[in-house]
């Protein structure tokens, strides 16, 4: 269990001049061993005409006492690992400077005790729906796309159904889950039966149009992957590339998300240093490893593999306005009520208006895949932190102590 820093400037200025400064004042006519008398220590200082000294003095001061400060972040994630049994919690936190601290507890194998890696690879899950949003917004910014067009006029003949009609669902409507489009996810086989199957965006549709709608399009709100499997399809039919390399070329590259990638249909395996993922069959059962698995059954819903800072990265940029005009990026921000999500979460367009327990909101999503979970957010002010556990919580209070520590994070003084 750790937590290392990326260490700024100012904070190494503070240290050499800590130790310069304690050097002096045994150089300058103290004897060494007055040097470790609190009292005559603090007379020379006291002494000093270098009122810039005693400035840098107080900086350190404060330093110190922030160094020291019990970090209710990693005592955080300690719980998640010690109470909640999840075999590691990884965290990245940014401040308002973009400086960022990384967080780890538990191991990385459950087998080999290994230690979990410091901004670990994982699978980011419906996290993905941000950067599938965001890159229908940015075609719409370009005139390409109407959120308030029928899905009809870009994909013809392609949403069809008992109660469904793609002539009446609006771009919006798919963006915000306010559709009334049937949740394709849960007539998928499981992953552990089925992890190595493929799936193809048509695979996925079939299974959800077999099912009749949830409710007449913009009446209710209903959380459902098939929206976004049909966002994917849509910026694929406008843009005339795959999807992969639309969200790469226009989110990934541009704002250096380094370690975020698109897994191809296939591709099982997570490339980069990750933490393994766990799972089990029924709930309280046994832990088994279920990282590797073909990524097709989320696509455009789930399908992104990303580290925590690399999220941060993302979240900052998106409200920064680095990414969208800012019309697309107030209509992302304009949510509904969100019926099943945590009390006073509301959904926007991909994105998730979350209160703080210090004041406030914070904009992100979160995802959920067999074998991780993370929880994120960016405040207004521009701190923002990523959480991820390796297995999916078994219970209402277990997801509720994830969610806890990605508000611990974003609320941490420190």
């Amino acid at each position: 269990m750790s937590r290392t820093s990326s260490e700024s400037k100012s904070t190494r200025r503070v240290r050499v001049l800590a130790a310069a400064v304690l050097t002096g004042l045994v150089v300058a006519g103290t004897p060494a061993a007055a040097a470790t008398s609190l009292d005559r220590t603090t007379n020379v200082v006291r002494q000093s005409p270098d009122e810039g000294l005693s400035a840098e003095l107080a900086e350190i001061r404060d330093e110190l006492k922030r160094n020291h400060r019990p970090d209710a972040v990693q005592k955080s994630l300690d719980e998640l690992v010690a109470k909640d049994t999840f075999p590691a919690a990884l965290a990245a936190v940014q401040d308002r400077k973009g400086r960022t601290r990384h967080y780890t507890a538990g191991v990385a194998d459950l087998t080999t005790k290994a230690k979990v890696p410091v901004d670990g690879q994982v699978r980011v899950a419906s996290n993905t729906k941000m950067f599938t949003s965001v890159t229908v917004l940015q075609l719409v910014g370009e005139g390409k796309v109407s959120l308030d067009e029928p899905i009809e006029t870009y994909l013809p003949k392609v949403v069809r159904g008992k109660g469904i009609d793609g002539g009446k669902i609006t771009v919006r409507q798919l963006l915000q889950h306010t559709s009334g489009l049937p949740e394709y996810v849960r007539y998928l086989p499981g992953v552990f039966s089925a992890r190595n199957a493929s799936y193809s965006p048509q695979d996925l549709l079939k299974l959800a149009f077999a099912r009749e709608a949830s409710f007449a399009p913009g009446t209710s709100w209903e959380y459902s992957n098939t929206n976004y499997v049909l966002a994917g399809l849509l910026i694929e039919k406008v843009t005339g590339r795959p999807l992969a390399e639309a969200i790469t070329d226009r989110i990934i590259k541009p704002i250096g998300l380094r370690h975020t990638y698109w897994p191809a249909k296939g591709d099982a395996t997570i490339r980069g240093r990750h933490p393994q993922g766990y799972g089990s069959e029924k709930p309280g059962g046994k832990l088994v490893d279920i990282t590797d698995q073909d990524p097709s059954r989320a696509w455009a819903a789930g399908q992104l593999i990303a580290t925590p800072s690399d999220l941060n990265r993302f979240m900052s940029a998106l409200v920064d306005g680095k990414l969208l005009k800012p019309a697309q990026l107030a209509a992302m921000k304009h949510t509904v009520k969100a019926t099943g999500m945590p009390a006073g979460w509301e959904y926007g367009l991909g994105l998730v208006k979350m209160p703080l327990t210090c004041g406030g909101v914070a904009w992100g999503h979160g995802g959920d895949i067999d074998g991780y979970e993370t929880r994120n957010g960016v405040t207004e002010g521009g701190r923002a932190a990523t959480v991820a556990v390796t297995a999916l919580p078994a219970t209402r209070d277990t997801m509720q102590h994830v969610i806890d520590a990605m508000d611990t994070a974003l609320c941490s003084k420190r």
